[in-house]
């Protein structure tokens, strides 16, 4: 179970890491990394590509979910189940704990 101060820093590094900036820190370090270490060798290349399609992945992954949150927002709004939209705002351990209840009363 995750302490309770670590739930908001690690979701805001999970959306730090879909944010432009973090490209940027890439290109930095990568940069960085061929100059200072040994060039572009292939275990170089390798681990640059890695981290890179990571944060190809994670903006996209993070454009989708954002995109499908606006959506379900405008229809609980709709629907008038605003309070629903609060969910949003818990940490994932406690959005779990509260889909088991729905699960358990249903």
């Amino acid at each position: 179970m995750a302490l309770p101060k670590s739930k908001g820093w690690l979701t805001e590094i999970g959306v730090a890491t879909s944010r432009p900036a973090a490209f940027a820190v890439f290109l930095v370090y990568g940069i960085a990394w061929i100059t200072l270490g040994n060039g572009l060798e292939w275990h170089s290349f390798a681990t640059l590509a890695t981290w890179g399609m990571t944060l190809v992945i994670q903006r996209a992954e993070h454009r989708d979910t954002q995109a499908i949150h606006a959506k379900l927002d405008e229809l609980l709004k709709v629907a008038g189940r605003e309070h629903l939209m609060k969910v949003d705002d818990e940490d994932a351990e406690e959005v779990e704990s509260r889909r088991e209840e729905i699960r358990r009363r249903g």
